[in-house]
């Protein structure tokens, strides 16, 4: 028998039922509607997609604005949490045709055959160090197409206070998400880099709470 990937092996490890109920409750509580506002920062530039892959985008506030604003996309929405996949069914229940929500770790996940013209990881790419990051974007630029690819997530910033203050920020977030969902990464991933290896630019990026949070807007290139 093949053995799982070492990735998978480690997100196998995390899992958000156990705060999914309550995840809104505290990100309110911590940011405000900060978070919210970098997750829909770029909603206008999906006008038109048709085939969305959604990954680990939790209780599915993202997705129902989304799917109200286009109607004839469709989706294909991947989470480990069962708890985080019932609250994303229940807030998207009026586009139910629309959407199949897959339970599962993303690498032990095979995707349909579509080709996928936006790609949308909010507050995901966090979740993995930096090899597992470039084994999860690589995969899944294989089955894009000229596609846009939306980013939401944080960002250490390299110095003065913002620096300061962010990196307190993440050593607490990453030791209560190591308390309640067992995730074992500690620090932030250089995705960017990933993304460009795999033929994708920047095309936009906004800043927001001093630098600690990142809204960004990829695009495929040309030929890829």
């Amino acid at each position: 028998m093949q053995s799982p990937p070492l990735f998978a092996v480690r997100l196998s490890d995390m899992n958000c039922d156990s705060i999914a109920r309550w995840y809104r409750f505290f990100e309110y509580l911590a940011f405000g509607r900060a978070l919210e506002r970098c997750r829909f920062q770029f909603l206008p530039q999906t006008a038109g997609c048709r085939h969305a892959l959604m990954l680990g985008e939790g209780d599915g506030r993202f997705l129902r604005l989304f799917l109200d604003q286009n109607p004839d996309a469709t989706v294909d929405y991947v989470d480990s949490s069962a708890k985080m996949l019932s609250l994303a069914r229940h807030r998207a229940a009026c586009h139910h045709a629309r959407v199949r929500f897959h339970q599962a770790s993303i690498l032990h996940w095979t995707p349909p055959p579509v080709a996928y013209d936006l790609i949308v990881t909010h507050f995901f790419l966090d979740c993995f160090n930096q090899s597992d990051a470039r084994l999860l974007i690589t995969a899944m630029a294989q089955h894009a197409s000229q596609a846009t690819w939306i980013v939401s997530d944080f960002h250490q910033p390299q110095q003065g206070f913002a620096a300061f203050r962010a990196a307190c920020w993440l050593r607490l977030l990453y030791s209560l998400f190591h308390i309640t969902t067992g995730l074992r990464t500690r620090n932030l991933p250089d995705h960017r880099s990933i993304l460009a290896d795999n033929g994708f630019r920047l095309d936009c990026v906004i800043e927001s709470q001093a630098g600690l949070l990142v809204s960004e807007l990829w695009k495929q290139c040309s030929g890829k």
